[in-house]
């Protein structure tokens, strides 16, 4: 496979950032293309519900320094919305009028928030978090307001809460779940969130729908929930989760998978000659689960972004590297490997759930799918090993053996 002489990366996020930087690490000295609808360059999304919301710092983790894309000859164009790819032609069009030929194109869209079906969702003072922009506003929103509804009590909207908390705000979650995070851990461990937040003075409305965002010009006056019950608020914040950005991919004729995302085969190739894609809208058939799995958390985005560039310069490499995000609430840290499905796994808790100090392992067949850690930092890499390996380990080597040694 010939080299290309021009790559056009769609997509100033992480994924497309982190691709776009490889190219140029491994010695690529063509043309690189990267557009990017924000007015920021690239930066990580983490930091928006930790470290940012919380106020610890004024800036998120920018990909790479200001002036790396210039010095690397990178022609990072800011505030460029792709609207148009034309496969047969190899040409990707912009809102301005702009034209952006390609030998080898990757798509890097990533995801936009989900929003609710309810009356209200324009009124002043409800947000959703996803930018850079977003959590400022959301940051500077907390210094003035006194009562924040969440409505998801997922990764954002549960990190959201404890921002808040930290800023002496009175917050209730509302979610249908009968649990936080209940779907991605299961009832016992989600437990130890609930708690966490209920013992930091969170309020909850679980198991509870919306009906209605109360409030007019002026500003949000509260949530009617699906009960009748009308819940105070002057900030609320929507966090129910993302849906990746597949228009401008649909609109070109590339196919899209049952999750959403666009079908990318192992190596993040589209069906389209010299199409790729990767980060938050790839839908990528997993060697190692031997599905399609779809991916939004920040490592999935920055791996495959700079796994990715090798294969655009033409080598023909599987991505295999498993799910990992972490999380920090309160004095509460943690760490997730793997892929598991709780409601048929085997849970194995090594330490004390109440304690807020333990490993929980997800089991099938006897197989490590699964591992997280809470306020324990000592095992990552054996961690890592099992979960990569699917490894078959003992219940007792879990509790109370020598993790160190498995493998």
């Amino acid at each position: 496979m010939l080299e290309p002489q021009r790559i056009v990366i769609v997509g100033a996020g992480l994924a497309g950032a982190s691709a776009a930087a490889e190219l140029r690490e491994r010695g690529y000295r063509g043309g690189v293309v990267v557009l990017g609808g924000e007015t920021h360059r690239p930066y990580e999304l983490p930091p928006l519900s930790k470290g940012l919301l919380l106020g610890d710092t004024d800036e998120p983790d920018w990909v790479r320094d200001e002036d790396f894309y210039r010095e690397h000859d990178i022609d990072l164009r800011l505030g460029t919305v792709a609207n148009r790819v034309e496969l047969g032609t190899r040409v990707v069009r912009d809102s301005d009028g702009g034209e952006h030929p390609y030998d080898r194109l990757l798509l890097a869209t990533g995801s936009r928030p989900r929003t609710l079906p309810v009356p209200g969702m324009g009124v002043p003072g409800v947000r959703t978090l996803r930018t850079l922009d977003d959590s400022l506003w959301l940051r500077s929103a907390f210094h003035t307001a006194q009562r924040i509804v969440i409505v998801g009590a997922g990764w954002i909207g549960t990190e959201a809460a404890a921002a808040a908390r930290r800023h002496g705000l009175d917050v209730t979650v509302v979610d249908q779940i009968g649990a936080p995070l209940l779907p991605v851990l299961g009832a016992e461990v989600a437990g130890v969130f609930q708690d966490l937040h209920t013992d930091n003075g969170v309020n909850w409305r679980l198991r509870g729908g919306v009906a209605e965002i109360v409030g007019d010009s002026d500003g949000v006056r509260g949530v009617r929930l699906t009960d009748g019950t009308e819940l105070g608020a002057d900030l609320v914040l929507v966090a129910v989760g993302a849906a990746p950005r597949v228009e401008l991919a649909h609109a070109a004729g590339l196919e899209l998978a049952d999750d959403g995302g666009v079908s990318v085969d192992a190596g993040l190739r589209t069906a389209a000659p010299d199409v790729y894609a990767a980060g938050d809208i790839a839908s990528h058939f997993h060697p190692r689960y031997g599905r399609r799995i779809r991916v939004e958390h920040w490592s999935n985005a920055k791996d495959q972004g700079t796994h990715v560039a090798g294969n655009l310069l033409g080598a023909q490499e599987p991505y295999v590297t498993s799910p990992y995000f972490f999380s920090d609430q309160y004095d509460l840290g943690c760490e997730y490997r793997g892929l598991a499905d709780p409601g048929t796994d085997q849970l194995v808790v090594r330490g004390d759930l109440k304690s807020r100090e333990f490993i929980a392992f997800w089991l099938r067949e006897g197989q490590v799918r699964a591992a997280m850690n809470v306020n324990v930092w000592d095992h990552g890499d054996a961690l890592k090993r099992m979960v990569n390996g699917r490894l078959k380990v003992d219940e007792e080597t879990l509790t109370k053996g020598d993790l160190s040694s498995v493998g």
